[in-house]
């Protein structure tokens, strides 16, 4: 659903759960204001996250969380974070996910991001966890993306590459891809590089503005139908100090989820731990409240075998097939449904669910359940 961006210097193997207890205590403490955004099966199921797996993703941060230092001091926090990270891996303490930013490859940073990258991994002799990655910010040439594939040829680590979206010349992502040579995992948007890069003024930068939908729906159109994974950016208006103002700052960023969901973008970045409940919250409030309505449309349109159906207003239509089917496989995997309920709802086995291929459900592997 996510990844946590934090500073590298920040960065210990215990990270994960110190965020996690912080958000717990943040979602003890507000949630009575904020009802609305936490109704009781909502707030029990953001509870149990939590306390089970707090952080999805988490990005070890020596870009813009890191900022400018000394040589010697970035040197030093690359080796002492890769220990962590070692650390972490003994005893199972990371998150499922993780990986570094380095920064920008661009003349003024191309060394330096390429020596902390191999300090990195050579501390660690490169050995990372299972689909560690790499994150690549401020791109402006597709050289760059090649750059990058070439150091991690050279060091022989099995990384994938994260794709920064976040100015005018990345958002040909495609080509991008490319340059990655079959490394490319994931493209994160970058709202304020993107919107900075293009003139926008500070007052005018934010997720919601159009220069954004713009910048996503490109990112769709270059990888769509890839293994490429797209990710929505950060709201950058952090649920810290008094009462009203966590509360607003939850709104806010229940707001952006919401709006990133709706548009197919089913990660998106965090901040700050405060912002984990909200994360959790908008996911699971979003796939509850439409289980109903998919699970009515796909039990008609499977019992029509796929011709077009109408339930109720909406016309369904073979090309919907897929996307009713997408629904239910995001809210299991997401822990927003259980595989009980989404069986209930949909009339589908959980194999049947779990295959996530509409053809096969038309080919009548799993319809027993339909009705």
């Amino acid at each position: 659903m996510h990844v946590v961006y934090g500073g590298a210097h920040l960065f210990q193997a215990g990270s994960a759960r110190k965020l996690g207890d912080i958000a717990i205590r943040t979602l003890e403490t507000h949630a009575a204001a904020a009802a609305d955004l936490f109704p009781a099966a909502i707030y029990e199921r953001v509870m149990e996250k939590l306390r089970r797996e707090p952080v999805e993703d988490y990005r070890i941060d020596f870009e813009d969380g890191f900022g400018s230092r000394s040589d010697a001091e970035e040197d030093a926090q690359a080796v002492r974070a890769a220990g962590q990270m070692m650390e972490g891996m003994a005893a199972s303490l990371l998150p499922p996910f993780l990986g570094i930013r380095i920064k920008a490859l661009t003349p003024e940073s191309h060394r330096r991001a390429l020596r902390t990258l191999e300090l990195f991994l050579s501390t660690c002799d490169g050995k990372v966890p299972a689909g560690f990655v790499v994150t690549l910010p401020k791109i402006t040439s597709a050289v760059q993306v090649a750059a990058l594939a070439d150091a991690l040829d050279e060091m022989g680590v099995d990384a994938g590459i994260e794709l920064m979206i976040e100015t005018p010349q990345s958002l040909d992502g495609a080509r991008l891809a490319d340059a990655a040579r079959g490394r490319c995992r994931a493209a994160h948007f970058g709202a304020y590089d993107y919107t900075a890069s293009i003139g926008i003024v500070s007052a005018h930068q934010d997720l919601l503005h159009p220069s954004c939908d713009y910048a996503r729906n490109r990112m769709q159109e270059s990888f769509g139908g890839t293994d490429v994974f797209v990710a929505d950016g950060a709201t950058n208006i952090l649920p810290v100090g008094e009462p009203d103002v966590v509360v607003r700052a939850w709104r806010l960023h229940y707001k952006h989820i919401r709006l990133a969901l709706s548009g197919g973008f089913y990660q998106g970045w965090d901040l700050h731990p405060a912002q984990l409940p909200v994360r959790y919250a908008a996911t699971y409030s979003f796939f509850g409240e439409g289980l109903e309505a998919a699970g009515t449309r796909l039990r008609k349109f499977m019992a029509a075998a796929a011709q077009a159906t109408r339930s109720g207003e909406v016309f369904d239509d073979a090309a919907t097939g897929q996307g009713l089917l997408n629904f239910f496989i995001r809210a299991m995997n997401c822990g927003a449904v259980s595989e009980a309920e989404a069986v209930d709802a949909s009339g589908i086995s959980a194999e049947g669910l779990r295959g996530a291929s509409f053809q096969a459900l038309m080919g009548g592997r799993w319809l027993g359940k339909v009705s």
